[in-house]
């Protein structure tokens, strides 16, 4: 068939007209969707769907019009209809183009026209910002006794809850929003930053056992106020106001609740007024510093004192249960039944998605059972939409399992869910760190630093990564103020890294004495870190005697603490390396076998790695060259989470650590030495 003879066909088999009708009503279709499904708060996959089957749609029509010719007797080939017919069908296709066309064009105008005078809810899909969206600024206190601040930053923390609850509103987390004024006078601009529509401000006095508690919400698009209420209660009705003020917002916000989430919402913790106070200190205790172990130290003990005063107070065992998890799985130390607590939770609670969050930590962070941690995140996230914290934790998950791109992912879904959560930005910069994309992190620590600028534990990561840049002057700006009694685990940690990176043996040493000296640490499993690395620099100092005295006594403390945490790799570390600068090689390998065993590259690719770290510190120590050599090549070369600097490895470490010195006159170290960052 030639081509004129085919393009007579096509015409002949109303090919053409059936392209030129299917592209009309398609656009008309195509125009019901955006300008209709917005309007029924439909989502956007919605309208994405009618336009990929539109297009899928074509061909197949343009192949069944080829074939096949309506006609009055019904469907038939082509071949077999009956050409009289024809004449009166290209009129109704004419019909039918230009009356698709009229309605398209007129839906066009229509959404033309209204954009202008958009409802808010049609405006939503033109800002991004939906209306049934709110952040609650930090309420603020005004008790005149000082010390009930805590009272305000966790009423404010407990009405958060309650709302992020609510699976039709948008709810911004507290990380996100502590940075604010109580009542700022930028409040649309403050919305814009964090992508909401509403804005609650409140207010909290408490004087005895009585509570006044003021809140109104505002409208941030319109800077108009939508809703305000004044309540005078008893502490021990402070509940009730909880649930009435998140019922009204809902309300305000045409917000429907589920059955589920009101009876939820409905849920008294405690009937002990004092056990609640307790618990609310801990919640502010929590907001006291990001990664450092003094402030989940002094939460557990208020959460301790809340489940002794109201032993059925499911919401406190499972907030201390996570506690405990978290502080084992990020500072090694176990100072509390964090299984035992979440039992008392799941026996009073067990579909409180708190219990479940406490469930999933404690398999993540205890068990590390990152499968059935998984799994219990996902069901969590049903129970509590928009909580940045579960996209965080299976970021955390995939890092684990060496899915880092899949890492990137989940922690940019929870910045874009919680945009000035500075915790979220450090973790981030953590999970570039150990990948090595240094430049990415130092960014991200940026974001945090503009939210905290004195937070020391940011300075010190921000140290830390310059560190291993090695720019050590750099370094330095952001660790100067950190001394031997700064409230910090990282902070002093990054400090005497970076006093034994400039070959300062002897103020490192006068340090880490000052601190044993006056600092009263948290626990054990610290102390004995620090005694570690003092060790380290009475090594590199030279100072002999001092090693085996503080070795052998920290030596003893540690293998006492092994005995009681059997599974606990930093402890297995921190022993193997006192064993090898005591110089018993039978007892640091034997513990470095161990650290390889308990957390194996095959189960953690994120932290497994850490334990050829340590042995090629104790292969270096005991002057097995090529070993430490062979060990540190494939450690350059992947991404992991570091033991001795807090990052992995880099040839600027290499050249820097006095620690390394053994290995300097091999010209295989020379070379790594030299290896691209």
């Amino acid at each position: 068939m030639d081509l004129r003879t085919f393009v007579t066909e096509l015409r002949r088999r109303n090919v053409y007209k059936v392209a030129v009708a299917y592209a009309v009503v398609g656009w008309l279709l195509i125009q019901v969707a955006t300008q209709v499904f917005p309007f029924f708060e439909i989502p956007n996959w919605a309208v994405r769907l009618v336009v990929l089957a539109i297009i899928v749609g074509f061909p197949i029509a343009l192949v069944i019009a080829w074939a096949f010719e309506l006609t009055p007797e019904g469907i038939k080939r082509t071949e077999s209809a009956d050409a009289a017919r024809e004449h009166s069908r290209g009129r109704v296709w004419i019909a039918v183009v230009l009356m698709a066309a009229a309605l398209s064009l007129g839906l066009f105008f229509v959404g033309r026209y209204t954009a202008g005078n958009a409802t808010p809810r049609q405006s939503e899909a033109a800002t991004g910002i939906a209306q049934k969206s709110i952040a609650v600024l930090p309420f603020e206190s005004l008790s005149e006794d000082k010390s009930n601040a805590y009272f305000a930053t966790g009423i404010h923390d407990e009405i958060l809850t309650r709302l992020a609850k609510i699976s039709e509103l948008k709810v911004i987390s507290r990380t996100s929003t502590a940075q604010y004024q109580s009542k700022p006078s930028n409040v649309s601009e403050i919305a814009k930053q964090l992508g909401v529509a509403h804005v609650l401000e409140g207010s909290v006095q408490k004087a005895g056992d009585a509570v006044r508690v003021n809140v109104q919400l505002i409208n941030a698009q319109k800077d108009s106020h939508v809703w305000a209420e004044t309540y005078d209660r008893k502490l021990i009705d402070i509940f009730a106001v909880e649930t009435e003020i998140a019922r009204s917002i809902a309300e305000q916000l045409q917000a429907k609740l589920a059955v589920h989430e009101q009876k939820v919402l409905a849920t008294k913790a405690t009937n002990n007024a004092t056990a609640y106070e307790a618990y609310l200190r801990g919640l502010a205790a929590e907001t006291e510093s990001l990664i450092s172990v003094y402030p989940l130290q002094k939460a557990i003990s208020f959460y301790k004192r809340a489940v002794q005063l109201d032993p059925n107070f499911a919401l406190a065992w499972a907030r201390l249960s996570r506690m405990y998890s978290w502080l084992y799985s990020s500072f090694g130390d176990r100072i509390g039944n964090a299984k035992g607590a979440l039992e008392r939770a799941q026996a009073l609670q067990a579909d409180a998605p708190e219990t479940l969050l406490a469930l999933a930590y404690y398999q993540n962070d205890e068990l590390r059972d990152y499968k059935a941690a998984r799994q219990s995140f996902v069901r969590a996230a049903s129970m509590l939409p928009g909580n940045s914290e579960i996209p965080a934790a299976l970021a955390s998950i995939a890092r684990r399992q060496g899915h880092w791109d899949e890492a990137v992912s989940y922690f940019e879904h929870a910045l874009v869910l919680d945009p000035r959560n500075p915790e979220l930005l450090v973790h981030a910069a953590f999970n570039y760190g150990d990948q090595r994309q240094f430049e990415t992190a130092l960014q991200l620590l940026d974001r945090a630093l503009e939210i905290r600028p004195d937070d020391p534990e940011i300075k010190a990561e921000k140290a830390s990564i310059y560190q291993a840049k090695g720019d050590l002057a750099e370094a330095n700006k952001y660790l100067a103020a950190i001394t031997a009694l700064t409230p910090s685990y990282d902070a002093v940690g990054a400090k005497v890294t970076q006093l034994r990176l400039e070959r300062k043996y002897d103020e490192a040493i006068r340090l880490l004495k000052t601190r044993f000296a006056e600092f009263e640490f948290g626990s054990e499993v610290e102390q004995a870190v620090f005694s570690y690395f003092l060790i380290i620099e009475q090594h590199l100092a030279g100072d002999d005697a001092g090693v085996q005295a503080t070795g052998t006594q920290t030596r003893d403390r540690l293998v006492q603490l092994t005995r009681e945490q059997p599974d606990n790799d930093w402890l297995a570390i921190v022993l193997s390396q006192t064993y090898a600068l005591l110089g018993d090689k039978s007892g640091a390998w034997k513990e470095a076998e161990r650290v390889k065993t308990i957390t194996p590259v095959s189960r953690d690719a994120a932290v497994g790695p850490f334990g050829d770290e340590n042995m090629a510190v104790v292969a270096t120590l005991f002057g097995e060259k090529s070993r430490a050599i062979e060990l540190l090549t494939r450690l350059v070369r992947i991404p992991y989470t570091g033991w001795l600097y807090g990052n992995p490895v880099t040839p600027a470490l290499l050249r820097l650590d006095p620690i390394w010195d053994p290995l300097r006159s091999d010209p295989a170290f020379q070379k790594l030495c030299k290896s691209p960052q």
